[in-house]
């Protein structure tokens, strides 16, 4: 919240406060999809007729998920028809048509000529059905300007020619050049006259994951350009038996490779040469990789830079270094480590071609299912939360239930004002299990340039869709104010919700300044949130907005500043007139700070309007002796006490006697300041 305000006075009359009273408390059906997977008897290519499954709306991470170039993200042929291939002609056919397709291949097609290379044009999904999706002796050629295209889930093999080092055959799995935002992912590429995958001529914003590379003499080049443009994320591949080119990266601006495994077997004809190559003046962050056996794991030239972190090395060799500074990925885009000593046998089981992408039968159970899955390590439909998001078909009539399993997303999430009726449940055992984690804040310039975040832009989940729920994990904001204080626009917000009848239950929430913040969508609409059962954590004004917002049995844990001081506002409501505001009830406010340290809230008039009523209650809470005697503060030139401050019933060291500076409520009039007065003819029920 932006406390720039000017200082109009304002009056009004109100029902008055008495002083000196004692004190004594679905299912997932809008996913309807009829496939026609391979029917013979009206095409080769069958076109599906309904709304898309979850793999076919998937959606890149990493630097082909950044806004850049006129393309928004990486999405493929999302916004166009499905069609099953099983034939070269068809699949040439829709791969380098003009319109939007996603293309499921279905069968064994084999190139012909030998070494054909499909000149793919932009806005397609090429996918494997299940792991039946093969291509053979040749692979896929993306141009210059071609976008927006991802590659996924199929075998790309055997276009050897038998010659080890060959200089003759330029026969790629996947071959770029001058392309952008490309997503290659979850592909089992082998065997290769030349490379498995290059990356070349100034391609850029391309994401590599969760693939398997394997027997080859150059698996994954990236260069071929003097200029240094290319930003590409290399992440969860499996390397093994190839010599070198692992990948070799030549003047690329940002080249960022984490939880990798580069294996080499002893006893093999195949002896890597190098593994990670930072060449020219390419920048490249290194992190929680697992290197076996490799001869020269990671080498760089002299005009070169490596940051290394969190790297594991086994029976390696050689040349091992790192040098200079490069740059922070987490100012681009979000993204969670895996542990290092788990990368072998997550990337064993997880890289490669699923059985549960691109294939009819998953489509059928998406229908069928009440909750899409998220997990970080392949074994759900997704594996980010904001990609399970993607999927709920917009103007849902049903509940859609997204079960998170247990780990960090860092992610920045939103569900989006026409997708209602949704549920985000963390599925571990504690809330605690669960985290989804970003660290955007208000003052930060977006990554694209377009201008900063502000406030409610810097939000790590955002929920703007009616009727949304989410249950047992945790939201946090971790921006370092300490390691920011140059800027300007501290404001760090966990949680945003811009709709009405919003459930957060169970939940932990963190951060320092502006926290939670409850919205309407609109002016003169209502939007109203029910916490339960939560804990809500931070410092300065971060519980605040004009919602309509009950928090009810729950823990507010005040925070110390960046600077170790202890000082603050729980709350800054905004109210519009004849609107109720923030009612805080039956909880508890404490929290490792001095006495005497914080306001139970302030009223915030935004930019100066004299038109909101602010109101925040507590009644029936335990506020610890950190609670000012005083609790209310006037802000921007408003006096609190023209606005709707009140307590009843409060207990604990942090509470005090009715007076003209503690407004307390008659019990008549707390008997219209009910739970059940806030949330009106909604009752808030899991789902």
């Amino acid at each position: 919240m932006t406390d720039t305000r000017s200082k109009p006075r304002h009056r009004r009359r109100k029902t008055a406060l008495v002083a000196g009273i004692p004190l004594a408390l679905t299912a997932a059906g809008a996913l309807a999809y009829s496939p026609v997977f391979g029917d013979d008897t009206e095409s080769a290519a069958s076109a599906a007729t309904a709304a898309a499954p979850a793999w076919a709306t998937a959606t890149a991470d990493g630097f082909a998920s950044v806004n850049a170039l006129g393309q928004n993200g990486t999405y493929g042929g999302r916004d166009g028809q499905i069609v099953t291939v099983k034939t070269l002609a068809d699949l040439e056919k829709y791969a380098t048509a003009t319109e939007p397709y996603v293309i499921v291949v279905a069968a064994t097609i084999t190139m012909d000529p030998v070494g054909k290379e499909i000149k793919v044009q932009s806005n397609k999904t090429i996918v494997g059905s299940g792991t039946s999706g093969h291509i053979v002796g040749g692979g896929f050629f993306l141009g210059t300007g071609v976008h927006n295209v991802i590659i996924r889930n199929l075998t790309i093999r055997d276009a050897y020619q038998g010659v080890w080092n060959d200089k003759e055959h330029d026969f790629d799995g996947i071959q770029m050049d001058g392309a952008h935002h490309v997503w290659i992912d979850h592909n089992d590429i082998r065997h290769m006259a030349d490379g498995l995958i290059d990356v070349r001529k100034d391609s850029t914003y391309v994401t590599v994951s969760w693939n398997k590379l394997s027997q080859d003499n150059k698996a994954f080049g990236i260069g071929w350009t003097d200029n240094v443009v290319t930003d590409i994320t290399i992440h969860h591949n499996w390397v093994r038996e190839t010599e070198q080119r692992n990948p070799s990266t030549d003047n690329a601006a940002h080249a960022h490779l984490y939880n990798n495994f580069l294996e080499d077997v002893a006893g093999t004809d195949i002896t890597s040469s190098y593994g990670n190559y930072s060449r020219g003046t390419t920048k490249m962050v290194l992190e929680n990789s697992y290197f076996q056996g490799i001869n020269n794991p990671v080498i760089k030239d002299s005009t070169a830079t490596i940051v290394q972190k969190g790297n594991t090395f086994v029976g390696t060799s050689g040349r091992n270094e790192s040098g200079g500074t490069a740059f922070d990925p987490k100012s681009f885009y979000a993204y969670t480590l895996d542990a290092t000593a788990n990368v072998p046998s997550l990337l064993k089981s997880g890289a490669g071609p699923r059985s549960s992408i691109g294939t009819a039968s998953a489509t059928t159970a998406a229908a069928a299912a009440t909750t899409l899955t998220v997990a970080k390590d392949g074994s759900g439909q997704y594996s980010t939360v904001q990609a399970a998001v993607n999927a709920v078909p917009a103007n849902n009539a049903s509940r859609v239930v997204i079960q998170v399993k247990p780990g960090t997303y860092r992610e920045a999430v939103t569900v989006p004002a026409n997708k209602p009726h949704v549920t985000i449940v963390g599925t571990g055992a504690s809330r605690k299990d669960t985290v989804i984690v970003e660290g955007h804040a208000a003052g930060q310039t977006k990554p694209d340039g377009s201008g900063t975040y502000g406030t409610p832009g810097s939000a790590t989940l955002s929920v703007k869709a009616d009727d949304t729920q989410i249950r047992n994990l945790s939201v946090t904001n971790d921006f370092d104010e300490a390691a920011n204080q140059s800027l300007s626009g501290h404001q760090a917000v966990a949680l945003l919700t811009q709709a009405d009848k919003v459930f957060l239950d169970s939940l932990i929430i963190t951060g320092d300044q502006d926290t939670l913040e409850m919205e309407t969508a609109a002016k003169g609409t209502l939007g109203r949130v029910y916490v339960k059962n939560s804990y809500v954590l931070g410092n300065v004004d971060f519980i605040f907005g004009r919602g309509t917002a009950v928090v009810d049995q729950s823990v507010i844990t005040l925070r110390k500043r960046w600077d170790g001081t202890s000082a603050g506002y729980v709350t800054a409501p905004s109210t519009e007139a004849d609107r109720k505001g923030i009612l805080i009830n039956r909880s508890t406010v404490n929290g490792d700070v001095s006495s005497s340290s914080f306001y139970l809230g302030r009223n915030w008039h935004p930019g100066g309007d004299t038109t909101v009523d602010p109101q925040t209650t507590v009644r029936e809470t335990s506020l610890s002796a950190a609670i000012r005697s005083t609790p209310w503060s006037d802000m921007g030139g408003f006096s609190w006490k023209e606005d709707r401050f009140a307590e009843y019933k409060n207990t604990g060291a942090g509470s005090g006697a009715a007076s003209s500076d503690r407004p307390q409520l008659t019990d008549s009039q707390a008997a219209g300041q009910e739970v059940a007065d806030w949330l009106g003819d909604w009752t808030p029920t899991a789902s």
